[in-house]
């Protein structure tokens, strides 16, 4: 392993693609954009890559899956300016985002665990009904323990979708809004901003509601742990690169 592989062999553009499965121009890419090493040339002016362009070839494609495309080349290309610094910290960047992503999944089941599954219909002499499974601000508010401008704003913010009585025009919160306001009322509480929670409500609401998420947060766990998986291979060929650089 002591020795130099940029001397102990030659290979062609095609080699080096038919290796990963790519073209010679994704190979041409890769170099200008700084993922490989510049190549040397021939006397005829031809690329010739060496066998550690290959290694850095399969560190790339193994930190694609983990940090994503645009990650990989940043990681890549500050590795081959000699700024290694930069490269782990990119590589602490991906790592603390998968946390982080981790952490909202954690934060997502919690709060659904706490949605209470009582009827969501508000009901007693305070109550403003609006036909079966409908409620108006003020007891939607009061049922939560905040302010119907607190509803309002997160209307405003995209986290409930209320219709308006067209008798009245007042808001009218179906079961599904109800569903909504008490998710993004369980998120609050746990710190999370209004611009975070929203995707969050989105993905709840492409279900078809809570009972059908379970699939979405199994497949959201599933994906969790093959890019912290992928993030482990791609450090194992990036540290065997780094070995060969010297």
């Amino acid at each position: 392993m002591g020795r130099n592989l940029q001397n102990v062999e030659r290979l062609r553009p095609i080699d080096l693609a038919r290796g990963h499965g790519l073209s010679t121009q994704a190979i041409r890419n890769y170099e200008e954009a700084g993922i490989l090493p510049a190549a040397g040339r021939t006397p005829h002016g031809y690329r010739a890559y060496t066998p550690l362009h290959a290694r850095a070839l399969d560190a790339f494609l193994a930190l694609v899956p983990g940090h994503g495309h645009s990650t990989a080349t940043s990681i890549m290309r500050a590795v081959n300016q000699g700024a290694v610094d930069e490269a782990f910290r990119l590589i602490d960047e991906s790592h603390a985002q998968l946390l982080d992503d981790r952490r909202t999944l954690q934060a997502v089941e919690g709060a659904l665990r706490d949605l209470d599954p009582a009827p969501t219909t508000a009901s007693g002499p305070d109550a403003a009904v609006s036909g079966p499974g409908g409620t108006f601000i003020g007891p939607l508010a009061a049922e939560l323990g905040i302010r119907p401008a607190t509803l309002r704003k997160w209307e405003r913010a995209g986290l409930v979708r209320p219709r308006r009585d067209p008798l009245t025009g007042y808001r009218v919160y179906d079961e599904a809004d109800v569903r909504d306001a008490r998710l993004a009322h369980q998120l609050r509480r746990g710190g999370y901003l209004l611009e975070r929670i929203a995707p969050l409500i989105a993905q709840v609401r492409t279900a078809g509601g809570l009972e059908p998420l379970e699939a979405a947060l199994s497949d959201w766990h599933g994906r969790l742990a093959a890019r912290g998986r992928a993030m482990l291979t791609g450090a194992a060929e990036l540290e065997s690169y780094l070995r060969e650089r010297g």
